[in-house]
């Protein structure tokens, strides 16, 4: 009987991010025979926990729901979860002795960028280590080219588009670098997104008289959520009579909201929060619009594509060859310029729409489940 490899796999929660609901996918479609896995959480919190495939050990350093605010009364516990983490980080060791038991792993596995350093730094040192980049690094302030380096300290990079290998080829001193970097597209399940897109809409009413455009996405800076709520207000104050709907939930939910309310668009604007199933709200818009400043390779996109909705998107990292150059969907200038004029063409010239209508439906997805599974199975088996 061959041994198990043994796997640590490392990322702060399992919250609604795209990255999250990528490696639940990935872990779901994984062969269970073949690998021992040990999933460690800073935080014990996400509605895609129960996704987890229960053969996967679920380890944390804290639990309960993420603290977004600074309510005086939930500052003493902000606090020690932070302090808690740091000195686990700063202390790796303590880590490996006292939550993960001196247990000796084959692979450590950062699911996230973010992960880098606590894996780099790991006191398990004969270990191979992988890194999932899901970010262009080079449009995050903090990421230098210095900083970006220091993911040549893994064995393998996995990067999820070509915009973002071409940063890490840019970056790599030698071959052996360069042979690092992996690109494989984001593991997503098609069939999932259309079955679940015939459910039901639940507290939200569409108006087959007024187009909605829908945008989904953990909320945060980076969605470009305040660009698409302007830009609604000034066409609304041009008298284009529309509506604009945000599913998804995150640290600057109050901020777009109070935002909302500060431009007088509540009428017309609503946000929904987190839906454990976007679907069919997508099924039932009339546009899907991407307003992020940055991605890696959003794979909202993918679900827009499989649904084959009209889309407008800001050119970000993997948004080209999602839309395959533009033919699949609307590629607009990332700004709040490019915003506002794609979405005045979707409102004054519908019909521009038809021509990307027609190619999607005869459209195969080159994104497959079964593929992206399989490329990063042979990672895991080639270290």
């Amino acid at each position: 009987m061959i041994e198990k490899k043994k796997i640590l796999i490392r990322i702060g929660s399992l919250r609604h991010g795209g990255a999250e609901k990528v490696l639940v996918t990935f872990l779901k479609n994984l062969p269970k025979d073949k690998y021992e896995i040990d999933l460690l959480l800073n935080l014990y919190s996400g509605k895609y926990l129960s996704e987890v495939p229960d053969w996967v050990n679920i380890i944390y350093l804290n639990r309960g729901e993420m603290i977004t605010t600074n309510r005086l009364q939930d500052i003493p516990e902000k606090a020690a979860r932070v302090i808690f983490q740091k000195v686990l980080k700063e202390f790796p060791d303590l880590l490996y002795t006292l939550i993960l038991k001196d247990k000796k792993y084959d692979i450590e596995f950062a699911a996230i960028h973010g992960m880098r350093d606590e894996i780099l730094h790991s006191a398990n040192h004969s270990s191979k280590k992988i890194v999932w980049i899901h970010n262009d690094l080079s449009q995050v302030k903090e990421y230098t080219d210095e900083e970006i380096r220091k993911f040549f300290g893994f064995d393998s990079i996995m990067v999820i588009s070509k915009k973002i290998e071409q940063l890490f080829h840019g970056l790599a001193r030698n071959e052996s670098e360069k042979q690092k970097i992996v690109k494989i597209y984001n593991p997503l399940d098609t069939e999932e997104i259309i079955t679940k897109a015939e459910k039901s809409v639940i507290n939200y009413e569409f108006d087959k008289n007024i187009p909605t455009f829908i945008s989904v996405g953990t909320v945060f800076p980076q969605k470009g959520f305040d660009r698409l709520l302007k830009v609604h207000k000034k066409l609304i104050d041009e008298g284009f009579r529309h509506k604009i709907l945000i599913i998804g939930d995150g640290y600057d939910f109050e901020n777009i909201k109070n935002l909302k309310t500060e431009l007088g668009v509540g009428e017309t604007a609503t946000m929904l929060g987190f839906t454990d199933n976007p679907y069919p709200y997508f099924k039932n818009s009339d546009f899907y619009i991407l307003s992020s400043r940055y991605e890696g390779f959003p794979t909202v996109l993918f679900e827009a594509i499989t649904l084959k909705k009209k889309i407008i998107a800001t050119e970000v990292s993997g948004v080209s060859e999602m839309l395959n150059n533009g033919e699949l969907g609307l590629m607009v200038d990332n700004s709040e310029e490019g915003i506002y004029l794609g979405m005045k063409k979707a409102l004054t010239e519908p019909e521009f729409f038809a021509g990307f209508t027609e190619k999607l439906e005869n459209y195969t997805m080159p994104f497959n489940l079964d593929h992206s599974v399989a490329r990063i199975v042979s990672v895991l088996d080639e270290l």
